[in-house]
């Protein structure tokens, strides 16, 4: 169902945190960092009931749930499949379901088929049946689903809307939009009732195809529909369709529907119109939900201010991101490079590197991370105005910031203009510092000692033969660029 959740969450995180406020030992806070998939969550259960610990059922299927919401899958089902061998827990058909999806996230519908082939019939119903359904959607295998489908509508368990909603999942995700509406007219036909998700599946697709005019049928129906509450993301999702289609009084219109169904304090719904308003190159409008979204959000996160930033970098409100960021500074939140990053990268799209050099600088003389990557943009755009010794230096820069196991590359058109720049202007002692790092990250070229013997030639060339003989252990080979360098020796 990924077409789903990219409708309610499109370019938003989530702002809730699990926090155990009581510190004391339970078992999902034994559970929960185990965070590599490879480690078997199997001994912390064992361990805690040799322990003589007591495990509830209700803990267990909250832990599940949990690991499912942070896509542990494979941890999720070892816990399911515990409480199941060891009868902690009888299966219902709902705790089958979820076994059943699990199964198909880690080894694959055949195994789900097999799962389900095993299940008492008695435990055969809507939700098993649907939950094999929804494993054949994930690995879009059209056949096995359609065929799925039919059997669960011949048996009486495709009487909700989700199922349908599955289907019209995997046309989506198959990119056969054309094929959607006609779901939409088999349940209505079905006497099942379409539910929000249906109509805004069916207003992705119509937005696939550019089909403008069907977009607002489908919310004139959802309007008539007396069981269909309206609410901000619908309206949101038919507004991006209207801005891609150049109709703008119609997505203003939308986006002021989607604005007064927003509640209060839903600081993603503000963070979403954020964006759409600067798809539009709104700049007013975008401020004035940024000024609504503070009023009503007293407590920011760091997504916030990202989103917003974001969006004024795009419509090049440099000035008001500016002050974003002051803001940001003064939030008290915890700190987070991608924030001030957002305005480097608007800095340097802008040709205004020496704004962005200034910015990276003011942070790591604060004691602040920075990344490479930010440093050799701004190298990058010294590049290509020319100005190479300022390259050089935001480039050695970069080499110089550790990032973990990841190993960062800078881009060779990059790399050739500063070891160019450096044979014709640097000394020979810069060269011999600066290269090792290179390297590290990129291996051994001929530019390299290229520019080497270019800066030994200006010195006087009393290391050329030491050069020579390295290039060759390096298994460089010359080339005629090298003869023409050694070429420009003084004779002795």
């Amino acid at each position: 169902m990924n077409i789903l959740r990219r409708f309610s969450a499109n370019l938003i995180a989530s702002r809730y945190y699990y926090t155990n406020r009581v510190k004391k030992t339970t078992l999902y806070s034994k559970i929960s960092p185990l965070g590599d998939p490879k480690s078997s969550v199997y001994p912390e259960l064992q361990n805690w009931v040799q322990g003589g610990k007591k495990v509830s059922v209700a803990e267990l299927i909250r832990i599940v749930h949990d690991l499912r919401r942070r896509k542990r899958f494979l941890h999720a089902l070892e816990v399911s499949k515990w409480m199941n061998e060891t009868g902690v827990c009888v299966f219902s058909p709902t705790e089958h379901a979820v076994h059943l999806d699990l199964v198909g996230r880690v080894h694959g519908f055949v195994s789900a088929e097999e799962y389900f082939e095993n299940l008492k019939e008695q435990y055969k119903n809507d939700k098993t049946y649907g939950a094999l359904l929804n494993c054949y959607v994930r690995q879009q295998n059209v056949e096995k689903a359609l065929l799925h489908f039919q059997k669960m509508k011949e048996m009486g368990f495709a009487y909700s809307s989700l199922t349908y909603n599955n289907i019209m999942c995997l046309y989506t995700n198959m990119g056969q939009h054309e094929k959607v509406p006609g779901v939409l007219d088999e349940m209505k036909e079905d006497n099942v009732a379409p539910d929000n998700y249906s109509f805004r599946i069916c207003i992705n697709a119509f937005g696939a195809m550019s089909d403008l005019e069907r977009i607002g049928m489908i919310l004139r129906d959802m309007e008539r529909q007396p069981d269909i509450t309206m609410d901000w993301n619908t309206y949101a999702v038919a507004a991006k369709f209207y801005i891609d289609g150049g109709d703008r009084d119609k997505a203003v219109e939308l986006l002021k529907m989607s604005e007064h169904r927003l509640e209060k304090k839903d600081g993603e719904g503000y963070n979403h119109l954020i964006t759409l308003y600067a798809r539009l190159g709104n700049k007013t409008e975008l401020l004035r939900l940024w000024s609504l979204e503070k009023e009503a959000c007293k407590r920011r996160i760091n997504q916030d201010y990202l989103t917003v930033l974001q969006s004024l970098v795009k419509i090049d409100a440099l000035k008001e991101a500016e002050e974003v960021l002051t803001e940001w500074e003064s939030s008290g939140n915890c700190y987070d490079f991608r924030v001030p990053n957002t305005v480097i990268r608007g800095y340097t799209g802008k040709s205004m590197e020496e704004k962005a050099e200034a910015m990276l600088e003011d942070l790591a003389r604060r004691g602040k991370s920075t990344t490479p990557d930010s440093w050799g943009l701004v190298a990058t755009a010294y590049a290509e105005k020319g100005v190479l010794d300022n390259a050089f230096k935001c480039l050695k820069t970069a080499l110089g910031i550790e990032v973990g196991n990841r190993k960062w590359r800078p881009g060779l058109k990059l790399v050739s203009s500063v070891l160019r720049w450096l044979g014709d202007e640097g000394s020979s002692k810069e060269v011999e510092s600066f290269v090792p790092s290179l390297k590290s990250c990129i291996g051994v070229n001929r530019q390299m000692y290229h520019a080497h013997i270019k800066a030994d030639i200006r010195e006087g060339g009393s290391n050329i033969d030491t050069l020579l003989q390295r290039m060759g252990d390096d298994k460089v080979e010359r080339d005629e660029e090298t003869t023409v360098i050694l070429s420009s020796r003084s004779p002795c």
